[in-house]
């Protein structure tokens, strides 16, 4: 029959044949052929030949519409129902039902949108059918506010409604709100299915919420869903995700039925929590048992093999995947690539990668860029990353947070464009790997930037922001950042305020800023965490309160080599020369790995305690015994410790064997130590090449230039200076800070801005005559200018931290301990001022400088007139 020309058809006995015809294909299509063409295509052929006049009546047209749908073909769907309502056929609920699931399935909201007032005009739109496969189609389009719109206007609702609403909600990321739609769909006298329960479940596992997840058990049990094999699957999904692995394996000891899923899932929820040997054993199990493995059977084991460091295994299972056809899978390359890649396999993690030529997606390229970023090959990753846009494939989320990392061999701002054309750029992860771009970079205005069009952000990019501002040396930046998040009401955790105590450590900052993080970390119960402990004792130390550091250091109750070498190295800036001694021993004797930090730690402590011997003898140690290497900054502590004693022979000697060439820092200490024992010749090399490094930098001119001024040589002075003009290098101007009642007072020499400097300049007066009653006489050798030797005591008296001290006697109570910070070397007049003063105003004062701490207290400081 269906043979016959079709041109025969066309009259209205030849129509009823057709019927027929049409209604016997229609029945007999239900299964697909193996090639996946369906039998009912011959239908489409009989209906294309139907005049306009003769349109089939609503079963035949509903059965087309149908087979379309069940056969994937979503746009025949669309298009033969455009076609009936054009000829102004007969088109009822059944019809534009199915017509919205495929504006759902192929997400094009515009004729979804169109359907929806056709719909209501035709009185369609009240159908629950109809109306059910509005709230489908509009949640599958990300339209979440008009799917909830539509669902509102139903005036009938069946579970069916409501397990549509459901699963939109979830799928799009509202999954907080879910729990609460059940209580209102119970409200409403209308039982739920196992599908609801799924969706209730994927929720609570999305946002880890355990609590909602056990009260959603419980309900299930309630209604008798418990032993429904994908609802058990999905509760051993929620606790496992929970990171309650034991729930989830006696949900699953008890199914009296699994699948590949219930297998699968408990074998990732092992994994997902770290019991990867568990894993394997669960994994044979199911193989013994005789369930089929499936493609994410064998991704999830390869995970367990890559954690537990079980390549042999993993062979084994990728020849199995090569076996069964899944070595194509995405999944599964990209597992085996990451199996490779954790054992420096970089080579057969591409052959991996090279295998799926023309089905490689975004998950196998990612993989590939982060096993190369992995092993230590950037331009490589940044090469293939190039390659893989030039092959068209669209990178996603995780394949820009994955490049970033190669910064700056990648250039953020191009990944930065990138993402912008892609709309990336306000996804967290990527915003938050921008973010860190930019801070390696140290440009905190384009991290600012990225940081403002994040939407949705989460902790991590706040701590990411945290953590510029604190790198950036901005703790005003980070207390206003972290005020704004608090107010948003985001709860920082301990990585959070690890960062702004790390912000609160800089120079500049205030004392008072670093303990409200403190008492904010002890009001959220985070002070005895490791991160936020060892920040701590790192702000304390270089805020001058080196007892409070200890104080936080005794309390951890775990310590990690960040804490131990902050206490080490905080002692011995402060001239604590004994007590860092003693904790260095102490490390060795607990069998610490010791590390570079740690011994530029404890040989510090010997430069500034004068230990020459004891330095010498821990730097031959961390060479030969320990078995590390030297760095420039070993080097240049070394060479302090050799120049400050003033044995020079041995730093030139050092500098001498070195395997690099020194660097500037090495030249710097060389010549400071040179103007302290007026070594001119050495200091006039030092200079020289001091110079050369660093033409640009105001140290090399001024260190010189007081070089020859200690030794009497002014021409020559001069002339540095006048270089120093010429070359349009400005010299650092000496400031000094003092903090009163929160507020930061800043200084510098002969200043007089101050609203208090008459009364500043009095108390200088009075300090000095009380000074001279007690035998004190200034020592114009620090004047490094050629003037009368009553100027130089003039401005000898007037340097910015004698006017810090002065301004801290006078607005602070009697007894109160001093605080003051120098961006520069206090020079030895004033140390003489300090100690006076501590034994004359019964103060204790707290000096750092651009070397180290000194505390003053009853006469003595603790560098013992050594720095």
């Amino acid at each position: 029959m269906i043979a016959r020309p079709l041109s025969c058809l066309r009259d209205a006995a030849g129509y009823r044949v057709l019927k027929t015809t049409f209604r016997f294909l229609l029945t007999a299509s239900a299964p697909a052929t193996g090639l996946g063409q369906s039998r009912f295509i011959p239908a489409r052929h009989l209906f294309d030949a139907v005049p306009r006049r003769a349109l089939p009546s609503s079963p035949e047209g509903n059965g087309l519409f149908f087979a379309y749908s069940r056969d994937g073909l979503q746009r025949e769907v669309l298009f033969l129902l455009a076609e009936m309502i054009r000829r102004g056929g007969p088109v009822d609920e059944s019809a534009f039902s199915c017509a919205l699931k495929a504006c759902g399935s192929e997400r094009d909201d515009v004729a979804g949108k169109q359907l929806h007032c056709c719909c209501v005009k035709r009185g369609h739109g009240v159908h629950v059918s109809v109306a059910t496969s509005l709230v489908d189609m509009y949640m599958k389009c990300g339209s979440v506010e008009d799917g909830r719109r539509a669902f509102d206007w139903m005036p009938v609702r069946n579970v069916v409604s409501w397990t549509s609403l459901f699963t939109g909600y979830s799928q799009n990321g509202q999954q907080d709100i879910v729990l609460d739609l059940f209580y209102q769909m119970r409200a409403e006298g209308i039982n739920p299915n196992a599908h609801i329960f799924t969706s209730l479940l994927t929720a609570s596992a999305a946002e880890q919420a355990l609590d909602r997840g056990l009260r959603v058990h419980g309900q299930l049990i309630k209604f008798g869903f418990q032993h429904a094999t994908p609802v058990c699957n999905s509760v051993i999904s929620m606790y496992s995700k929970c990171g309650f692995t034991g729930h989830a394996k006696t949900v699953f000891d008890k199914m009296a039925e699994r699948d590949a899923v219930s297998w699968n899932a408990m074998v990732a929820g092992l994994v997902q929590n770290g019991f990867d040997l568990e894993a394997l054993a669960l994994f044979h199990q199911m193989r013994v048992g005789g369930t089929k493995l499936t493609q994410l059977s064998f991704g999830t084991v390869m995970k367990a093999c890559a954690n537990l460091g079980e390549l042999g295994f993993a062979c084994q299972l990728h020849c199995c995947t090569v076996k069964r056809g899944f070595e194509s899978d995405g999944n599964v390359r990209a597992a085996l690539m990451v199996v490779y890649s954790n054992h420096g396999q970089i080579d057969d993690c591409f052959k991996v990668f090279s295998m799926a030529d023309g089905a490689r997606n975004v998950v196998s390229w990612t993989a590939m860029i982060g096993s190369y970023l992995a092993n230590g090959r950037a331009d490589q990753a940044a090469g293939l990353f190039r390659q893989m846009r030039g092959e068209g494939v669209r990178p996603n989320d995780f394949t820009y947070s994955t490049v970033l990392t190669a910064s700056p061999v990648v250039s953020p701002s191009q990944i930065h464009a990138q993402a912008i054309k892609t709309n990336h750029e306000h996804v967290p992860s990527v915003g938050t790997a921008l973010l860190n771009a930019y801070t390696k970079l140290g440009n905190t205005n384009d991290a600012l930037v990225v940081f403002r069009g994040i939407e949705n952000k989460d902790i991590v990019a706040w701590s990411a922001m945290l953590s510029c501002y604190a790198q950036s040396g901005d703790p005003e930046a980070a207390v206003r950042l972290f005020r704004k998040m608090v107010s948003q009401r985001v709860n920082p955790n301990e990585f959070t305020l690890s960062s702004a105590v790390d912000a609160c450590a800089g120079a500049t900052s205030t004392a008072e800023q670093g303990k409200q993080f403190h008492g904010f970390a002890i009001k959220l119960g985070f002070e005895v965490t490791l991160c936020v402990s060892s920040a701590l004792v790192t702000m304390y130390a270089k805020k001058g309160s080196i007892e409070s550091a200890h104080a936080v250091f005794s309390r951890q109750s775990q310590r990690d080599m960040v804490s131990w070498n902050s206490m080490l190295c905080g002692y011995a800036q402060h001239g604590y020369g004994k007590e860092a001694l003693e904790m260095f021993a102490e490390m060795g004797a607990r069998g610490l790995a010791l590390d570079g930090v740690t011994f530029i730690g404890v040989i510090t402590a010997c430069t500034h305690a004068g230990l020459v011997e004891q330095g010498r003898k821990h730097f031959h140690s961390m060479v030969d015994t320990h078995q590390i290497s030297p760095t420039m900054e070993h080097y240049a502590c070394m060479v302090d410790l050799y120049s400050r004693a003033g044995n020079f022979d041995e730093a030139v000697k050092l500098i001498d064997e070195m395997p690099f060439p020194a660097a500037a820092t090495v030249w710097r200490t060389i010549l400071g130590a040179c103007r302290v024992h007026r070594n001119m010749e050495l200091g006039k090399l030092a200079g020289e090449k001091l110079l050369a490094l660093e033409p640009e930098h105001s140290a090399a001119y001024v260190l010189l230039s007081n070089l020859y001024a200690v030794t009497g040589k002014w021409d020559e002075r001069s002339r540095v200076r006048k270089l120093m003009t010429e070359r349009r290098v400005k010299k650092e101007a000496g400031y000094s800070w003092i903090e009163v009642k929160n507020k930061v007072h800043s200084f510098l020499a002969s200043d007089r801005s101050h609203p208090l400097s008459e009364h500043i300049y009095a108390e200088l007066d009075r300090l000095f005559s009380r000074f001279k009653d007690m035998g004190y006489h200034p020592d114009t050798n620090f004047v490094l200018h050629d003037v009368e030797e009553e100027h130089k005591e003039v401005m000898l008296r007037q340097h910015s931290e004698k006017l810090a001290l002065a301004f801290g006697l006078i607005a602070t109570p009697r007894g109160t301990p001093l605080q003051i910070v120098k961006n520069l070397r206090v020079c030895g007049d004033c140390h003489t001022v300090f100690k006076l003063a501590s034994s004359v105003e019964g103060r204790d004062i707290v000096v750092r400088d651009s070397n180290r701490f000194h505390h003053f207290k009853s006469g003595s400081c603790s560098c013992g007139d050594y720095w």
